[in-house]
């Protein structure tokens, strides 16, 4: 895209921004380590449905700060408060939920039910949508590759956003693949759940210290 047309919408810097957000995707999170379990545990194609859960998250998250519906949390201390502890009790269910596994309940690599899908679409969707940490991350990102003079922000922030959404869709992808084929190589079902339990316990500590978060 040429220079003339980057600033007719109203964006600057955009191989930075690129470079950017790909070096903030890579960095393990909670969404990858969440692909990562489902991934070793019950497949590729789990992994890549948990990716676009998250992806379809993270586009809800990018049309609302567009929309300027996001800025509501950084002054509104009682929605984000509703926010953060919605967020913090579905981040504690999923990690209880993962500690409770049972070897038994660990599926054949590759070999996940539809209903198992459409849990881990839902579960990836509302563990993104849920953290208003990411609301705020994309209020602070993002508006500093939009021109102060832009005309329309609002198509700015939303051409910004998918393309950092894009490119973390495609990183995503990538480690579903990679990592089951890790457990394609032998992960057995005690270890498959032993690692659930294993994430399980980090993202009761992301719950919680999500919980604790402060608003500034």
């Amino acid at each position: 895209m040429s220079e003339v047309s980057l600033i007719m919408l109203g964006t600057h810097d955009l191989t930075l921004f690129v470079i950017s957000g790909l070096l903030l995707n890579i960095t393990p999170g909670a969404d990858s380590l969440y692909i990562a379990t489902r991934s070793v545990t019950q497949g590729a194609k789990a992994g890549v449905v948990a990716t676009l859960g998250i992806s379809l998250g993270c586009y809800v998250h990018v049309l609302a700060a567009a929309l300027g519906l996001s800025a509501v949390l950084t002054t509104s201390a009682v929605a984000f408060t509703f926010v953060k502890l919605a967020g913090a009790a579905y981040l504690l269910y999923v990690g209880l939920s993962l500690i409770r596994s049972r070897p038994a309940q660990a599926q054949s690599v590759g070999i996940v039910p539809d209903a198992s899908l459409r849990t881990i679409f839902a579960q990836g969707f509302l563990t993104n949508v849920l953290n208003p940490k990411v609301a705020l991350f994309f209020l602070a990102f993002v508006p500093q590759f939009i021109e102060p003079s832009a005309t329309n922000k609002p198509l700015a922030f939303l051409f910004l956003g998918a393309i950092f959404n894009f490119n973390g869709t495609l990183w995503c992808l990538f480690l579903a693949w990679a990592t089951a084929r890790i457990g394609s190589l032998g992960i057995g079902r005690q270890a498959a759940a032993w690692f659930s339990r294993s994430i399980g316990v980090f993202f009761v500590y992301l719950g919680v210290r999500l919980a604790l978060t402060k608003q500034g």
